[in-house]
Order: C-alpha cells, then sequence, then structure tokens
C-alpha cells in the first residue's frame, strides 16, 4: 500500500508540471498545436468551390462532354418544359434579357457599353441548342455570369433553351 501511495505521489510530482509547462506554452507562448482539422483543406464563406477533379463526372451525369462540342438537346420542347423554362427565365433571365428576349429588361440600362444580347437577332436565331446551353452554362466572359449555379440541372437549362426557342419563333 505504501509503494502506490509513493508511486502516486511520484506521478502527481511529474505530471503536474508538465501540464502547467504545457498551458503556459499553449496560452502565454502560443504555440501553435497542430491539428487535424489544420491540416484538411478548408472552406471560408463564400469562397467558391473546388473545381472538379479532371475527367470527373457529376453524380447527376453529364450535362455535356468538352471535346465532342455543342451538346444536342435531349429535352423535347413539350408543353410542361416550356412551362418549367418561362419559370427559370422569369427567376435568371428577364432581369438582363427582358420578358420578350430583345436585351431590354431593367438591368439592361445599368450594363453600358455591353448592352444583354438580343435574343431575337439573326446570329442568335441560328445557334445551335447546344451553343445557347453552353452559353447559359458557361456564361460569356466579361458579358454574361455563368448560370449553372442559379440552374444546377442540365435539365433546367435546357428547359430555358426550350423556351427562349419559342420566344424566337414568337418574335419572328
Amino acid at each position: 500500500m505504501a509503494v502506490l501511495k509513493r508511486l502516486i505521489l511520484v506521478l502527481g510530482l511529474i505530471l503536474v508540471p508538465l501540464l502547467g509547462i504545457l498551458l503556459f506554452t499553449y496560452d502565454i507562448i502560443k504555440i501553435d498545436w497542430i491539428s487535424f482539422m489544420e491540416i484538411q483543406p478548408s472552406f471560408i464563406a463564400q469562397e467558391d468551390p473546388l473545381p472538379m477533379p479532371a475527367r470527373s463526372i457529376p453524380v447527376q451525369g453529364a450535362a455535356y462532354i468538352p471535346a465532342l462540342g455543342a451538346p444536342p438537346n435531349p429535352v423535347p420542347a413539350d408543353e410542361a418544359s416550356l412551362a418549367r423554362g418561362k419559370a427559370q427565365y422569369e427567376n435568371t433571365c428577364v432581369i438582363c434579357h427582358g420578358a420578350t428576349g430583345k436585351g431590354n429588361g431593367p438591368f439592361a440600362v445599368f450594363l453600358q457599353p455591353r448592352k444583354p444580347a438580343n435574343l431575337l437577332d439573326s446570329d442568335r436565331v441560328n445557334l445551335s441548342d447546344g451553343a445557347i446551353f453552353l452559353t447559359i452554362t458557361s456564361g460569356i466572359e466579361g458579358a454574361m455570369p455563368p448560370l449553372k449555379e442559379n440552374l444546377p440541372t442540365a435539365e433546367m437549362r435546357w428547359d430555358v433553351v426550350n423556351y427562349v426557342r419559342s420566344l424566337q419563333k414568337a418574335g419572328n
């Protein structure tokens, strides 16, 4: 029993100063102790997400494969697609391109000298569905932001393409 008391006393005499030194170095000297949280990739608020690794495919499938050019439109332009496309167009595109697609939305006056594109122009009408889809997805440098975050699924963007085509038919 006496040996156990001596062992506890010796351990106490060793551990108490050791704990004091550790607290001193951490609190007073501010030694940066490595933790596993510090060596992991971190994301700051409002920071862009990391780009997808090369040759990877999103969970919902590839929207398009850049090496193959503009993709064909897989979504038929039926009434349901046009209704969804109209709702998405009104939420994301009307502010710049206007309700009829003429580039005269309420925010267009603030975008001088680069006005939003008139979607009814012949050069826009002659674009393929895939080219319009890629423009919506990736934007145009210095002119239009990419809308892949506002329209996160490929089907939403194809619905907007179908609705833009309906605006072009109505405008001609």
